[in-house]
């Protein structure tokens, strides 16, 4: 018997749907949000604006970092002591929503140490607060996922959490908040969520559900992600940030693989964008995982889906026309640091959704595959 969960009470779509915050009939809202792009394309005043005209106060707790660590998530904690909302929105990529979802979380439960709590297990209830997520990006979807994941730079590692209650109650896909993404964001994110349709496809806990619908990402994504990069306009931009939800919905319930656990280990260590590492290693995990037949079949499903022979080279071929690197060393991973924290790199990209890599991977493959990643050589 399996329990899926798809999103929370609903997924709300289309141009123009952000105004629906103003039927939220919330009295005190707490805003998380990251640094300008949402204050810069006018969103967050548009959101204040609705609020505003029901009566709602409106508390902006922005300028959250990209990779944000624990100390985030306790000043936001500390601030909604003081603030006391009924209602929490996290606004713009995976790093503000992730942070506001951890922040309603926690609210509700202030005996609680948040490091100790993140690592042995969270809270599965969340009741004081109603959490709306509204995604500026088109990637992590983390506006209908159970997951969070916080930077512990002590570690050096990202760590994902999951608990049913990090899913937001309300996702709003506005895909006009889309069309101030630059585009070098549009193309990392967009390879991050192509990342989770391939790996949750792969996932051996897929099932009809989620295939169908990590299957149906991968399709848009490839059709539409290179004009949402290269032209902007707002027909792809909708069609990208829907595939990416859906993907979402997808791994939400079947998981990922370990292009995710070696991002997560790499980003915790040298901070860069979770989608580009995703991006430059997706080619090379579709190769390993080739080796596994169950594996390699749904790969070639997904290549005969998309109209190509060999999947992995056309990831490699949409990643060079949407401008995504080849190498870790080219997109900012230190040679000296690379190598003389070679063991620690292997050991953290064994961890987390590593593990449920539908090829077992050893420490030695994980050796050969890293410095594979890092020079950019593809094997055949």
């Amino acid at each position: 018997m399996k329990e899926l969960k798809f999103h929370g009470r609903s997924i709300i779509t289309g141009r123009g749907s952000l105004s629906i915050v103003k039927d939220l009939g919330v009295k005190r809202v707490f805003l998380v949000t990251g640094g300008r792009s949402m204050f810069d394309n006018g969103v967050v005043r548009k959101i204040e604006g609705f609020l505003k005209e029901t009566g709602a106060e409106v508390h902006v707790q922005s300028g959250i970092p990209a990779n944000p660590p624990l100390s985030v998530v306790e000043q936001g904690v500390a601030a909604m002591n003081t603030f006391s909302p009924d209602a929490v929105i996290g606004l713009g990529g995976g790093s503000a929503m992730d942070t506001a979802k951890l922040m309603a979380l926690f609210y509700e439960y202030p005996e609680l140490d948040i490091e100790t709590a993140f690592k042995t297990g969270l809270p599965q209830k969340r009741q004081k607060t109603t959490l709306i997520c509204i995604p500026g990006t088109s990637g992590t979807a983390s506006e209908v996922t159970p997951f969070a994941v916080l930077t512990f730079t002590a570690d050096n590692i990202k760590i994902g959490a999951k608990s049913v209650a990090l899913v937001p109650d309300l996702a709003i896909l506005d895909p006009e908040i889309t069309l101030s993404m630059p585009a070098h964001v549009a193309a990392e994110t967009g390879i991050d969520a192509l990342t989770h349709a391939i790996e949750c496809f792969t996932n051996k806990s897929v099932d009809d559900f989620t295939g169908c619908l990590a299957a149906g990402a991968v399709e848009n994504l490839f059709a539409f992600l290179p004009s949402s990069v290269n032209n902007g306009d707002i027909d792809s931009r909708e069609k990208v940030h829907y595939a990416q939800c859906m993907a979402g919905c997808a791994f939400g319930n079947a998981g990922t693989g370990m292009d995710h656990g070696i991002a997560h280990a790499f980003g915790g260590r040298f901070n860069l964008g979770h989608g580009l590492l995703n991006a430059v290693a997706l080619p090379h995990v579709i190769r390993f995982n080739s080796r596994d037949s169950w594996a390699k079949e749904r790969f070639d499903y997904l290549a005969r889906r998309i109209g190509v022979k060999d999947l992995a080279q056309a990831v490699l071929d949409l990643n060079q026309a949407i401008g995504i690197p080849t190498s870790f060393a080219a997109i900012g991973v230190p040679a000296a640091a690379f190598h003389e924290e070679f063991e620690t790199l292997v050991e953290n990209s064994l961890k987390g959704s590593t593990r449920a890599n539908p090829t077992p991977v050893s420490a030695e493959d994980m050796r050969i595959f890293l410095t594979n990643v890092f020079n950019g050589t593809l094997l055949a």
